[in-house]
């Protein structure tokens, strides 16, 4: 199951290549090379039973020089939720209901 949502989740966070300013994906695999952030698989399994719902979508990007995974989560009432995601430590910084 967690192949399976890993690999959904990482198809997800490529395609937010198409944005209008996407992220620097050598920027991004540096980072994890250096231990700046961690790779979404781990996060991933810290988080998943933390999140308000099933994951639709991932991105991840750098503010104020800090990474953040931002998910995106449908919970079963039809309600999306931002959840943004220290990159280094794992830990769930915020959750915004859209």
């Amino acid at each position: 199951m967690l192949r399976i949502l890993s690999a959904a989740v990482l198809s997800a966070l490529l395609a937010t290549a198409a944005r209008a300013d996407p992220p620097d994906h050598d920027a991004v695999r540096r980072a994890v090379a250096n231990g700046e952030i961690r790779p979404l698989t781990e996060i991933l399994e810290q988080v998943r039973d933390r999140l308000p719902g099933e994951i639709v979508g991932v991105e991840i990007e750098q503010k104020h020089g800090r990474w953040l995974y931002e998910f995106r989560a449908l919970d079963r009432g039809g309600r999306l939720f931002d959840v943004y995601v220290n990159g280094r430590s794992g830990e769930i910084e915020r959750i915004k209901e859209k």
